[in-house]
């Protein structure tokens, strides 16, 4: 009965170490391109934080925004899912 709800909290953590991984790889593959090379390219940032299920949402361009808030509802929804279906099969 329990065994599906540590599933999920293993892949939760199992989730957000490999996120962390990633961008540790990102960060150490940017640095070690040469720094000569002056890029001209635009970028754009973006973030949402969720608070309860109200997602908070900005970005430096509509695009970006736009994006970011499909994210932060898909995710709210998720988590929502989530936790009925973790209700209910304690219950059961």
């Amino acid at each position: 009965m329990y065994s599906i709800t540590y599933l999920l909290m293993f892949l939760g953590i199992t989730l957000v170490f490999i996120g962390a991984l990633l961008i540790f790889v990102d960060v150490v593959r940017r640095t070690s391109v040469s720094r000569d090379v002056k890029s001209e390219r635009r970028v754009d940032v973006g973030g949402a934080v969720i608070v309860g299920p109200i997602p908070i949402v900005f970005g430096s361009s509509r695009g970006i925004t736009k994006a970011m808030l499909i994210l932060a509802i898909v995710l709210t929804v998720l988590v929502m899912v989530l936790t009925v279906m973790n209700y209910y099969l304690l219950v059961r």
